[in-house]
């Protein structure tokens, strides 16, 4: 009779296994390119409006021209990351592209040529997106999503914390131009991270070419297609931050003073900024280990983080503490969305439709923000800042019940 062999002892602890050099060659690219284009995101209302002599107006056209073709660009990405080997491409060339770009309009010399180039810059970001969430999802067994989509997150919060940080300081050195122009070494870095990423992850077994097509209905049938409709509802109502420090600022001014108020308001939306980076990893471990229905359960948790944030914002109050409140509900909630948001779409796409759900998901992402900022806005001229985040609480409902009738479904199955 044979003796049972001993268990074989594993090389490496299963928390470590997700974590492999691919995933901290994304993590470390997310990183570094957040701190290169926050850089120039930072200083050109000063190199608009101070160096070359633009209105307000023309600010604004340029990011509102730019972030719709981003948006754009994510869908047109998606496309072309459906191939496999296509994608490493448009990965690597996007984060290129956007260092250098977004550096040259440090010599820019008419406002045209900085919205030219701001434009461009974002085109090829946008691209990029879904070409680098696909990457990730084929460097991991899909049991360490959460984990790795939370850690890829984790990263690009903290670069847009640190970002500012150094623009700050390289003003302070060299002066705005500068600053801009030296934005392409973390740029490039970024580019060769996930060079290094790309290396450090098997090739792809099959050597067709996928066919460029563009696949929507296909994406949005079954359990994808209703967490896209509720994540749909979500992002209608996920307002850009800068109304936050809006909120924050108007009605801190009356007591504090305009200028006091501002620097509490950033220093309430760093704040934010680190809760983001806090949650997301815990975020992602806690999808890993509820299982199927664990991505969209945490989505739904960060999703009714946002409608009490809302509803909180929504109150007149000018006391520091009870504002920083909604603040780290928001920061926690777009920690926990956007992680689960990735795993679930990593989770739920056929994997030769990966690039397109990745693609259609960063779209929805960008015109719902888009629409939730506009609409908030004017229901905030015309009514009154209670009413617009009250829109936004009901939004953050919609999408609550969305999720969890997905989730309900998910737990029949």
């Amino acid at each position: 009779m044979t003796e049972p062999s001993p268990p074989t002892q594993p090389t490496a602890s299963t928390e470590e296994q997700w974590l492999t050099p691919g995933v901290r060659g994304i993590g470390s690219a997310s990183f570094l390119a957040d701190v290169g284009h926050e850089i120039p995101t930072a200083l050109l209302p000063s190199l608009l409006t101070s160096t070359l002599g633009a209105s307000a107006a023309a600010l604004g056209a340029i990011e509102g021209a730019s972030d719709a073709l981003a948006g754009a660009a994510r869908f047109g990405g998606g496309v072309l990351a459906d191939d496999p080997g296509r994608r490493r491409k448009v990965a690597v060339g996007g984060y290129a592209t956007t260092a250098v770009l977004g550096a040259a309009t440090a010599g820019a010399t008419a406002v045209w040529q900085v919205g030219v180039l701001r434009a461009a810059a974002w085109t090829a970001r946008g691209l990029r997106v879904p070409a680098r969430n696909a990457l990730l999802a084929d460097m991991v067994p899909a049991k360490a999503y959460g984990r790795a989509y939370g850690f890829e997150r984790m990263m690009d919060n903290l670069g847009a914390i640190f970002g500012p940080l150094l623009a700050l300081g390289l003003v302070a050195w060299l002066g705005v131009q500068w600053a801009i122009g030296l934005s392409v070494i973390p740029g490039l870095l970024a580019a060769a991270a996930i060079v290094y990423a790309i290396r450090k992850t098997p090739r792809p077994t099959s050597r067709d070419r996928v066919p460029l097509k563009i696949r929507i209905r296909p994406v949005l049938s079954g359990d994808l297609g209703r967490l896209l409709g509720a994540v749909a509802a979500f992002e209608v109502g996920n307002v850009a931050a800068t109304l936050l420090i809006l909120r924050a600022s108007e009605l801190l001014a009356p007591e504090h003073g305009t200028k006091t108020a501002t620097t509490i308001a950033l220093g309430l939306y760093t704040a934010y900024n680190v809760a983001a980076t806090v949650a997301s990893v815990p975020a992602g471990r806690l999808s890993d280990r509820l299982g199927a229905r664990g991505p969209v359960l945490v989505l739904a948790g960060g999703v009714a983080a946002f409608a009490l944030s809302y509803g909180l914002f929504a109150l007149d109050t000018t006391a520091v503490a009870v504002l920083a409140v909604p603040f780290l509900l928001a920061g926690v909630g777009i920690g926990a969305v956007e992680t689960a948001q990735h795993s679930a779409v990593a989770a739920l796409a056929p994997e030769e439709l990966r690039g397109s759900a990745f693609g259609l998901l960063a779209t929805v992402q960008s015109f719902g923000n888009l629409a939730a900022s506009g609409i908030a806005g004017i229901l905030w001229s015309v009514a009154s800042p209670t009413a617009a985040f009250f829109y936004l609480t009901a939004w953050m409902g919609i999408a609550l019940a969305g999720l969890l009738l997905a989730a309900r479904s998910a737990a029949a199955r």
